[in-house]
């Protein structure tokens, strides 16, 4: 794995190419990010890089997070995300990272917490189809049949039921870098990505490799 960005999404907007058709970017600040723990295999057993996102107040973090950077002797971050390398010598604690580190046309995927819609069911939830609409029918929006009453006499785990919707994390993979503002550290990202606006995501270099 390449090492990545934390970053906000700031929201959706449009941009014109040279050839004056219209492309729908998501906006995202990523970063700077501080690295926060250099992980070597002779210690931990493998090698990482943990980067953090965003000051925070004391009162928003765990006494064990506030152990942490201050005996690292960083300053404290309310998000801390861990990328796994290859090599990690070019690191060290408290260096900044920005957004200047991709540039436009890379492929990348973004991962993030999805929107929450609260409790729906089937046939929103699963895009399930519908029973008939016809007078006398009493199966309009209900789920079908979720298992035979004698075998096996129970509900299988997993089985698509109404339930919560959303607010789960969601990785979006090969979405591509439009423009890149390391002035400013913003990415310009090509369509949509998971998430409310404010809310935090994951930048890395996709991990898929052909369609």
């Amino acid at each position: 794995m390449s090492l990545g960005l934390l970053g906000r999404k700031l929201g959706m907007t449009q941009i014109f190419d040279e050839n004056g058709a219209v492309i729908p970017v998501t906006i995202v600040e990523a970063g700077p990010n501080v690295v926060t723990q250099v992980k070597t295999a002779a210690k931990e057993g493998y090698t990482a890089v943990q980067v953090g996102f965003q000051d925070a107040k004391a009162k928003h973090l765990a006494k064990g997070e506030q152990g942490h950077l201050a005996k690292n002797n960083v300053k404290l971050l309310r998000h801390l995300k861990e990328f796994r390398l290859a090599d990690v010598s070019g690191y060290t604690v408290g260096q900044e990272i920005k957004a200047d580190i991709f540039n436009a046309g890379d492929v990348i995927d973004v991962i993030g917490q999805s929107i929450g819609k609260g409790f729906a069911g089937m046939m929103k939830r699963h895009n399930a189809g519908r029973g008939r609409m016809t007078h006398g029918s009493k199966h309009h929006r209900h789920p079908g049949s979720i298992g035979a009453g004698t075998t096996p006499s129970r509900v299988y785990k997993g089985a698509k039921m109404p339930g919560n919707m959303g607010n789960e994390q969601v990785t979006v993979k090969k979405l591509t870098i439009v423009r890149v503002d390391a002035e400013n550290n913003l990415l310009l990202i090509r369509g949509s990505i998971p998430g409310v606006e404010g809310g935090v995501v994951t930048v890395r270099p996709t991990v898929k490799v052909g369609r």
